[in-house]
């Protein structure tokens, strides 16, 4: 039976809905499909970003510092005596005891007098005959008086008195003895080798001799130190105490040493209690004037690398960013940067093992501040 047109007509139009039908659908689950790769995007960017680092900032701005150096230095008594026989003989007394103080004048040793008593006593017969042979006649006092009074008597009782004191042989300044070089009982001559005995230092005034490199002279207004320079000379011992007396410049090289590339470098400190020993090492800490215009940052905030010291400072975008940066001394707690920062520069103190370039960081609560370690660090470079 043939089919009407109203059903032939609704038959025709089915198909077309479906396919609409069809359409919408699939335009749903490509909208979903693209939303939920959006979402898997967001998902594993989020994961990927590295979190902000938590660290304490110091905000830097310039500053005028003094020029300091801390340079090993050794003492050295401000008079070093040679104690030595000035005459010959067996060494037969020692009235000192070795590192005690004496003083000017006190009694070191004795050299056998009697040989020098023999030679004074005929040094005097000499001149008693010699006398007595003027009073003898006139005739010959002429010829004899001058003689007396001159070379061949008077002069050979004089040397022969002198010889007998130098067997009492007496300390020339006061200080601190040294060791005997010779046992009682040695021959003793007036040569080089046997005639020293001991020596003395003298320890009040003390000297403390030390140098400083062409490098650090440098830094220096002049580029040098001469006695007239206006320096603050300080001595600190290896457990970090001062010297309760400050020094003064008394001596200054007017050449650089050739070989070290110094200049050598002497202070005068008063020692009234004998703090201070000859052969003793010390920390000179001098101060020369003021350098202007450079940055303070802790130490532990600079990383020393094979090429270069670096300090990480925080950009706009509150992240890391390593600064190649010109070190100086350091003061106190503190490390003189002569260059590669700038005023206001945020500069991070601490937590640097977790820093890296580029890494995000957050400014920790100070409360929760604790001691800074030095990721790698060391002293400038001289």
């Amino acid at each position: 039976m043939p089919l009407s047109k109203n059903t032939m007509s609704a038959q025709s139009c089915r198909p077309a809905s479906m396919a609409a039908a069809h359409c919408v659908l699939a335009l749903f689950t490509v909208a979903l499909l693209t939303a939920c790769g959006k979402d898997d995007a967001a998902s594993r960017a989020a994961a990927a970003a590295p979190a902000a680092v938590p660290v304490h900032i110091a905000k830097v701005e310039p500053k005028r510092v003094p020029i300091r150096f801390d340079i090993v230095g050794q003492v050295e008594g401000s008079k070093q005596v040679e104690v030595r026989a000035r005459v010959s003989g067996i060494l037969q007394k020692q009235f000192y005891r070795e590192g005690d103080p004496v003083k000017e004048g006190a009694p070191l040793f004795e050299i056998d007098r009697a040989p020098y008593e023999v030679a004074l006593a005929q040094a005097r017969a000499q001149l008693a005959q010699a006398t007595a042979q003027v009073e003898q006649g006139r005739r010959e006092e002429a010829r004899l008086k001058p003689l007396v009074a001159d070379r061949a008597v008077n002069a050979a009782v004089r040397q022969a008195e002198l010889n007998l004191s130098y067997t009492n042989v007496t300390a020339p300044v006061a200080g601190i003895s040294g060791r005997a070089e010779h046992s009682i009982g040695t021959l003793i001559t007036t040569d080089a080798a046997s005639s020293l005995l001991t020596t003395i230092n003298q320890l009040t005034p003390i000297w403390v001799r030390f140098s400083l490199a062409e490098t650090d002279l440098a830094k220096l207004p002049g580029g040098r130190l001469s006695r007239a320079t206006p320096v603050d000379v300080q001595l600190v011992f290896p457990d970090g105490s001062t010297y309760p007396t400050r020094g003064r410049l008394n001596f200054a090289a007017t050449a650089l040493d050739a070989r070290l590339g110094t200049q050598q470098l002497r202070a005068e400190f008063d020692n009234p209690r004998e703090q201070l020993l000859p052969g003793q090492f010390v920390t000179v800490r001098i101060t020369a004037g003021e350098r202007d215009n450079v940055f303070l940052v802790p130490q532990a905030a600079v990383v020393q690398t094979e090429k270069a010291y670096l300090v990480f400072v925080v950009d706009a975008e509150g992240k890391a960013q390593a600064r190649p940066v010109k070190t100086g001394d350091w003061i106190g707690s503190d490390w003189v940067i002569m260059s590669g920062l700038n005023t206001g520069d945020r500069v991070i103190v601490d937590n640097l093992l977790k820093v890296r370039p580029g890494v995000p960081v957050t400014e920790a609560p100070a409360a929760s501040a604790a001691p800074a370690q030095p990721a790698s660090s060391g002293a400038p470079a001289k």
